[in-house]
């Protein structure tokens, strides 16, 4: 006797069938190492000859220097970056949504090639600009305001900087599509009721732009402080964590400790856990925050 299905259960088995491979595959590359490092960070030695070491690596961290200042270099990166992202990428968002803008096609590509390029073409891009001979030191030597080129990348004030200016350049694109798409949502009638209640543009973007705009914006500041937090990619094409180590972010410092010299893949999954649990903190309380209700 053949067992007749409902329309219901074939549709679930059916959407269970599509998921299962992606569930798998995401369990395998993402909760299996998760797994395993978690467990390594109660161990130290080297790989193949681990050995249980209770707490040891956590309470390691409480006296390590160098990763109390890559996580203070990590700090400023996010509390400067994130918000300078955010309020130019509405900003940009608005005035690109205006109806009466042509070409914005145009604008919108040239804003977003950026986040398009690579790292490695970035740091090239920015360490030729930056260069002792380069376009920026001419523009200043020419202006008069310097007599010689100054070593941007060889400071570590002017080389944290231009770090934070790079991630500006290549995030400011990305955030921005989300934010016009939350634009794009809002219905142009409540803007023709506010301007025919004699509203300005200033109050309609602080009164309907932003209030209606607030799923958008703590998506993008969950996404901006969690790629902040995890910075690696400028730290090791721009200065590679130079001059000394004032521009080695949290992410670098745990790269170089598991792989760089005498590899402590302990330690350096220990630090990861740390970060992965703050990360972790940081999104829900941004969520909860943005899911209250006015």
């Amino acid at each position: 006797m053949i067992m007749k299905i409902s329309m219901k259960k074939r549709q679930n088995l059916t959407g269970w069938a599509v998921l299962t491979p992606a569930v798998i595959l995401i369990v395998v590359m993402n909760f299996v190492p998760l797994f395993r490092a978690f467990l390594m960070s109660f161990q130290t030695g080297r790989t193949g000859k681990m050995t249980f070491a209770g707490i040891t690596n956590y309470t390691r961290v409480l006296q390590d220097s160098r990763a109390a200042d890559a996580l203070k270099i990590t700090v400023e990166y996010v509390v400067v970056t994130v918000p300078v992202i955010i309020a130019l990428a509405l900003i940009m968002a608005v005035l690109l949504n205006d109806p009466r803008l042509k070409l914005k096609g145009i604008y919108r590509t040239c804003i977003f090639v950026p986040a398009a390029v690579s790292m490695v073409a970035s740091a090239v891009i920015f360490r030729s600009l930056f260069a002792a001979d380069g376009f920026v030191n001419s523009i200043l030597v020419g202006l008069g305001i310097l007599q010689n080129g100054y070593n941007f990348l060889g400071h570590p004030t002017s080389a944290r900087i231009i770090l934070m200016i790079v991630r500006v350049w290549k995030m400011l694109g990305y955030q921005m599509i989300f934010f016009l798409a939350g634009l794009q949502s809002i219905d142009s009638g409540i803007y023709e009721a506010a301007k025919i209640d004699g509203a300005t543009s200033l109050q309609q973007f602080f009164k309907i732009t932003v209030p209606m705009l607030k799923p958008t914006m703590v998506f993008a500041f969950v996404m901006s402080i969690n790629a902040a937090i995890q910075v690696y990619d400028e730290s090791v094409n721009l200065t590679n964590g130079g001059p000394g180590n004032a521009t080695m972010p949290i992410a670098h410092y745990i790269y170089n400790t598991a792989f760089a010299g005498v590899p402590n893949f302990g330690y350096a999954c220990a630090l990861s856990m740390i970060i992965l649990v703050v990360v972790g903190t940081i999104t829900l309380i941004q969520m909860k925050v943005g899911d209250r209700r006015e």
